[in-house]
């Protein structure tokens, strides 16, 4: 599949050899063959679907959700712990999220609703052998005077209390949680932190001698957001702490996109939505969602159809992924291999 931008040079023959004409014209149309369906983009998505490494049942035969829950002082946490932790990683939500979007629903968690992005960073979490703790923000989104400072309690309450206070800790906050992160990491000795589709809140707060090295995770077709990471990346640098970033981009969706990333969405139910968002007008002829899921009427569309396509408890998963496809700000799990490397690599 050829990725947008990408430009097929054509090359002509000297003109003062015609026998050469036929050889020159074979060897052109060869490499245009290659150039057009070369994978040049480690996200492009063949048509048949996601690799499996891309698929949400990439971890279904190595790991189970197994959650923890409890309420400290009316604040919700969930946690796991693998055998043999080598850090811990704290995983801040973004607005409108909750502790429960990161974890399948089980007899421990009944009210776990496993968002596919959210899960599968938990799951690249415990693969990697860190200890997961999630926490529910008290409102709609993170606050960032005495909210910061009770989840620094938790925080730290919580690690001595599983006797894992010798381990490297890290976070990742995804928007609001971004922002968090940011903010928290000058109260608590982190190894590293991962902001994900957030600026942080470096233009507003004094940056410690000791900062965590900081990575930015995000997506450039937020033209604000992209500038103001590119400022504060430079703030970082100047005031000596190790950063980088990971850009993502959008994703072509096709016919079995969706139950590739989804639990419990069917190949079936998969093909017929992706049909029906491209005859509707909110797919284009390449796949590439043309609005953000947020600005388009798709879910009144197929809630109200006859059709029946479907269930309510999938429309907020297939928002998500909707979202991630346009790749102008959601949670996103494609890049954790990167994100973890980034991590381990901080941890000595």
């Amino acid at each position: 599949m050829l990725n947008r931008g990408t430009k097929l040079k054509s090359w002509h023959g000297p003109k003062k050899y015609p026998v050469m004409i036929p050889v020159v014209f074979l060897v052109s149309v060869s490499l245009a063959l290659v150039l057009l369906f070369q994978k040049t983009d480690e996200n492009t998505i063949p048509v048949h679907g996601l690799p499996p490494e891309k698929k949400w049942n990439r971890f279904e035969s190595l790991l189970q959700f197994n959650p923890e829950r409890e309420f400290k002082n009316g604040t919700d946490l969930i946690w796991q712990i693998p055998d043999s932790p080598k850090a811990v990683i704290f995983l801040a939500h973004g607005c409108s999220g909750r502790a429960v979007n990161f974890w399948d629903r089980s007899p421990k968690c009944p009210k776990c609703v496993g968002l596919p992005e959210e899960r599968l960073i938990v799951l690249h979490s415990l693969a990697r052998k860190f200890a997961v703790l999630t926490i529910s923000s008290a409102g709609r989104c993170w606050t960032f005077g005495e909210e910061r400072l009770i989840v620094k309690d938790i925080i730290t309450w919580w690690v001595n209390r599983r006797n894992l206070g010798k381990l490297p800790l890290v976070a990742l906050g995804a928007s609001s949680g971004g922002y968090f992160v940011s903010a928290i990491a000058n109260d608590l000795k982190f190894s590293s932190i991962t902001l994900m589709i957030a600026e942080g809140l470096f233009g507003r707060m004094d940056i410690k001698e000791d900062y965590p090295p900081t990575l930015f995770v995000h997506m450039p077709k937020d033209i604000h957001r992209e500038q103001k990471i590119s400022e504060f990346i430079e703030v970082l640098r100047n005031k000596g702490v190790n950063v980088a970033e990971i850009e993502c981009m959008e994703l072509p969706l096709s016919p079995s996109f969706l139950s590739d990333r989804i639990p419990g969405l069917d190949q079936t139910i998969s093909a017929r939505l992706f049909h029906l968002l491209r005859e509707k007008g909110f797919v284009d002829e390449n796949g590439y969602m043309k609005q953000d899921g947020r600005a388009t009427r798709w879910k009144d569309f197929l809630l109200d159809s006859k059709t029946n396509l479907l269930e309510k408890h999938l429309v907020h998963p297939v928002e998500e992924e909707l979202n991630l496809a346009f790749a102008f700000h959601e949670m996103i799990s494609l890049q954790s291999e990167e994100i973890f490397k980034w991590f381990e690599s901080h941890m000595d």
